[in-house]
């Protein structure tokens, strides 16, 4: 029992980490996308300045300097291009967020309140204290969900799409041709929601979401049950362009989890293709 508690806790620290990582990524591209710049292929002589223009740009430069300021980005250029309001609730929601996940684990393992930083920054402090948070297996847990949580809706913003590629043999549990290789996570999933485990304490037992996963160094198990080969799989890791590859566009609920498992039911799994609302995969 203390060894599977050990084991869950390495896996939630280890599930920080990675989501970590893709904010740390993704939260600077989201000035980007913040008041893109439209510009004809034609190209048209420019016209001649709006009566409003001047009042309209001072107003921009204003709300990028207030963005800079209290989000550390600088919004890339200004003129006719309307500020995207989804995008900047992202903004305000990440960086409030990791604010307030800062200063409540400072608290919970008794530190003084952090120094003012950029997001960026505030995520590595965060992911620097982690063996500390170790301790507290309430706190990691609540950490790894808000770092998921927000890199989850950077992601939806930006409108990333994960690549799935499809693994031959069958689920060596559920004996469906339901595996399929994520690339981004280096990992294998059976994606059949009806699949169960002979494992009582396994999370498949009661939680209809969960997801059977091989990481690449139990893929010979795997391959040896499901009559796949490591090859393949690790072909299928580094093939995601390939013609079996499909895009999974995680832009309608939060689901997969870095560890396979799926936290709501808005995803519609079968036997021969896993899908979102939007995208099948």
């Amino acid at each position: 029992m203390a060894e599977r508690s050990a084991a869950g806790a390495e896996a939630v620290l280890r599930d920080t980490v990675l989501w970590a990582a893709a904010l740390v990524r993704h939260f600077p591209e989201l000035a980007e996308e913040l008041a893109p710049v439209r510009r004809s292929p034609v190209g048209p002589a420019p016209a001649g300045p709006h009566p409003g223009a001047g009042e309209l740009l001072r107003q921009e430069r204003r709300e990028a300097l207030l963005l800079e300021q209290r989000h550390g980005l600088a919004v890339p250029g200004h003129g006719a291009a309307p500020i995207r309001l989804h995008v900047s609730d992202c903004i305000r929601d990440v960086t409030d967020g990791v604010v307030e996940l800062e200063e409540a684990v400072h608290a919970r393992l008794g530190l003084p309140r952090p120094p003012r930083a950029g997001v960026t920054d505030r995520l590595r402090r965060i992911v620097a204290l982690l063996d500390g948070v170790a301790a507290h297996p309430d706190l990691a847990r609540h950490v790894r969900d808000e770092v998921r949580r927000m890199a989850r809706r950077c992601a939806r913003t930006l409108g990333e799409a994960e690549t799935v590629v499809r693994v031959a043999g069958r689920c060596p549990w559920c004996d469906s041709v339901s595996l399929r290789a994520f690339p981004d996570r280096r990992a294998v999933l059976c994606v059949n929601p009806a699949c169960v485990c002979a494992d009582p304490v396994c999370g498949c037992q009661d939680d209809p979401a969960y997801r059977h996963l091989w990481r690449e160094a139990e893929w010979p198990e795997l391959a040896d049950a499901s009559g796949a080969s490591t090859e393949e799989m690790a072909a299928a890791m580094d093939d995601a362009n390939g013609p079996d590859a499909t895009a999974c566009t995680d832009r309608t609920a939060d689901t997969t989890r870095p560890d396979g498992t799926n936290h709501t039911d808005g995803t519609n799994h079968t036997d021969d293709t896993t899908r979102t609302e939007e995208t099948a995969c």
